[in-house]
């Protein structure tokens, strides 16, 4: 963890370095980006709270670590499984062509219609939690958990990931199986501790709602334009990768073809 901050840190610093050099020399002026609007906000004299460097660098690695990398590897894993299971897919693909429809592409406004994918979303979530030890907490005084006496200032990790796999919660726990969210009885709003792959509290992930529709549009348009299959001889390795974000240790490689009527709406 000490050795990926520091590296992080050592990224960021150049990442405002370069932005403040930019500014100085005039060239950035009409940029307005995210890192532009922290670092205005930083400068400005009557501000009631401004921001520091620290909480600048905090926030990039919020925006970093929370929004790229988290949905890319759940996407990965979620064509993984659903590749793995041709009944899945199939599943998948006949609700996409009767929302979307084969002499169409997908759009945004079409998520809400599908359910199963919904639920096919919410059980990777639970298998490959992309996060398995959520965000750190540190008791602001000591206390008792479960018969377990936590010391004041201690960090604490929660191992949502063994939770999320505890057969006294969940039947078959490592079989992907989308059909045991259909009946909506789970969410992941944070109130049940059987599940809650975003955590829960104050602290629960801000980019829920950003991560949903990340992951939904992106494996929408993946299965209802193309069908994909594994190369001849390779067989699936879902072996994870354990870190600050779960991983999949070895990259999924996947033959796509396509499968809509007009071949134009590929261009």
């Amino acid at each position: 963890m000490k050795v990926l901050a520091k590296r992080f840190d050592e990224i960021f610093e150049s990442m405002i370095d370069q932005r403040q050099k930019l500014d100085r020399n005039g060239v950035g002026q009409e940029s307005n980006d995210f890192l532009q609007v922290l670092l205005k906000l930083k400068d400005e004299a009557d501000a009631t709270m401004p921001l520091t460097m620290t909480e600048i660098k905090a926030l990039l690695m919020d925006m970093i670590l929370g929004g790229t990398d988290t949905t890319a590897n759940t996407v990965e894993f979620a064509m993984a499984e659903i590749m793995h299971k041709p009944n899945v897919l199939r599943k998948l693909q006949q609700e996409v062509d009767t929302v979307v429809g084969k002499d169409n592409i997908m759009e945004e406004s079409h998520i809400q219609q599908l359910q199963y994918l919904y639920a096919v979303m919410k059980e990777v979530l639970r298998i490959h939690s992309t996060a398995p030890f959520l965000v750190p907490h540190c008791p602001s005084e000591t206390c008792t958990v479960g018969g377990y006496t936590v010391p004041k200032g201690s960090r604490v990790f929660i191992n949502v990931w063994a939770i999320h796999r505890d057969p006294s919660i969940w039947e078959n726990p490592t079989e992907f199986r989308p059909e045991r969210f259909l009946d909506n009885k789970w969410d992941y709003s944070g109130n049940d501790f059987n599940y809650f792959p975003f955590g829960s509290g104050r602290r629960m992930c801000p980019g829920i709602v950003m991560a949903e529709r990340m992951f939904m549009y992106s494996v929408a348009s993946l299965i209802h334009s193309f069908d994909w299959k594994f190369p001849e001889g390779e067989t699936l390795d879902l072996t994870e990768k354990f870190g600050v974000i779960l991983k999949k240790k070895m990259p999924l490689v996947a033959i796509p073809t396509p499968r809509l009527f007009n071949p134009t709406l590929y261009e």
